[in-house]
């Protein structure tokens, strides 16, 4: 996230595991813009697959085949990979997308070899390197960490998706972060963030271009087991220098609506942006009544460069610390979030969660701080991924003391790390940023141990001991 420009009233070769999608008999358009094509699965015809151009939404039918008609804005013509079988992927990225012009376009899908309702996936926000530096840092703390988490969750499908600034205004840097995602070794989809877009080439329309070279489209959908994603764009870039807001335009919303016409409003919907939907998102309550039937639904999001979870409309909203943290100038967000990512684990219907912290064991979840004050001590716990299901609780000598009280303010660590003019070297704006998942507890002097056990909404304990 570029703070200072951000507008806010209130932002190759490998095919992996998993779609195997081929595309034929490229021509250009027929007059009347319609493709015809069908999808199958070793010959056999796959009933009932979504197939989109970012503006019509049609299925497939009984034998596989499918007709659309093609907007004169569309870009590309994709899939949405149905469940029950592999993602195409190009070097690990999603490539379940064809460029136009095509009057012809058929896929083959191949199954996957195991069920898919339990899987796993990861999400990345803000990887944003600037430099070859914020590369070699990324390539030698973040990717294994991840590596190491992906083998850690087992055989279950896995999937990556990044949620924005890919990289931070240079865009040959996309280059690098594809070696990261073909070092991992997982699908990874790609969301636009507002450091990816291409500035000073005209408006909104324009900005996407370099993107989609990389990546393809920048909304689309898949599957995986009962689970529907949605990857959509939410940076409008204003086409004046660096400015851009939270948005989302209304082709994006009445494709959304028409492609969640074929997705049971009981399924766990999974919706990936940058900018964070619940407060930074002009527009976000056009999206909520899209949304509106549905009973199961998470928002991803990044750019903000801290953690925050929020429950909105009944939509639970996962704001991810970024990988880089305060871009690359340490091992914290501006929150004390340390640097990392958010890893998912789905059964069903239901999802569970947790926030891995770079170079950090999965229970280190909580960090402590004692401070010495004028006739007492003071405890102060950051519990970045809380939520309201949490509790938080302190002991004192062995001696339970029940819940710490939350309180809004500044992680001690990023006052140190942070604050100034002249912190972080290299990039001072970064700043200590003020958070709710503090909480604090009082005592006397004379305690030798203190110790905090934060329960999650999932039951599960994180102890930090000082």
């Amino acid at each position: 996230m570029n703070r200072r420009s951000f507008i806010q009233k209130s932002s190759l070769l490998a095919t992996t595991l998993f779609v195997s999608l081929k595309a034929h008999s490229f021509s250009f358009l027929d007059v009347d813009q319609k493709i015809s094509g069908r999808i199958t699965s070793k010959g056999k015809g796959v009933a009932n697959v979504v197939v989109s151009d970012g503006f019509n939404v049609v299925q497939t039918d009984a034998q596989g085949n499918y007709t659309i008609e093609i907007n004169s804005l569309a870009k590309f013509v994709w899939l949405s990979t149905p469940s029950g079988y592999e993602f195409k992927t190009e070097s690990y990225l999603a490539k379940h997308y064809e460029a136009l012009p095509t009057s012809t376009l058929n896929f083959e899908l191949k199954k996957l070899a195991q069920k898919d309702d339990k899987h796993n996936f990861i999400i990345w926000a803000d990887p944003q390197v600037k430099n070859k530096k914020d590369v070699e840092k990324m390539m030698n703390t973040s990717v294994p960490d991840t590596k190491k988490i992906i083998k850690s969750l087992g055989n279950a499908p896995i999937h990556g998706i990044c949620v924005g600034d890919i990289v931070w205004d240079n865009h040959e840097l996309f280059v690098d972060y594809n070696k990261a995602v073909t070092e991992i070794g997982i699908p990874f989809f790609q969301a636009l963030g507002n450091h990816d877009m291409d500035y000073r080439m005209g408006g909104d329309e324009t900005s996407d271009k370099t993107f989609q070279e990389h990546y393809g489209p920048t909304y689309y959908s898949f599957n995986r087991g009962k689970a529907h994603y949605i990857v959509l764009d939410d940076v409008r870039y204003l086409g004046i220098e660096r400015t851009y807001d939270g948005f989302i335009t209304q082709a994006q919303l009445d494709w959304m609506a028409k492609d969640l016409k074929y997705v049971q409003k009981d399924a766990l919907l999974i919706i990936c942006a940058h900018i964070p939907i619940h407060n930074a998102v002009k527009n976000n309550e056009d999206l909520y009544k899209v949304l509106n039937c549905f009973t199961n639904v998470h928002f991803m999001s990044g750019h903000t460069h801290y953690n925050k979870n929020t429950i909105k409309n009944n939509i639970y909203e996962h704001n991810h610390g970024t990988v880089c943290g305060a871009w690359w100038t340490g091992p914290i967000c501006e929150d004390g979030t340390p640097n990392g990512y958010g890893v998912y684990e789905v059964n069903g219907t239901e999802l569970k969660w947790y926030y891995q912290g770079t170079g950090l064991d999965r229970k280190e979840q909580v960090h402590i701080y004692v401070d010495e004050l004028t006739g007492q001590k003071r405890l102060i716990a950051n519990v970045w991924n809380w939520d309201p299901m949490w509790k938080i609780e302190y002991f004192l000598d062995g001696k339970a003391m029940g819940n710490m009280e939350q309180q809004k303010g500044f992680d001690p660590l990023s006052v140190t790390l942070f604050k100034g003019d002249k912190l972080p070297m290299g990039r001072t704006f970064a700043e200590p940023r003020m958070t709710e998942h503090l909480f604090l507890a009082h005592f006397d002097p004379s305690v030798k141990k203190v110790k905090v056990v934060a329960t999650d909404r999932f039951g599960e304990q994180f102890i930090a001991e000082a």
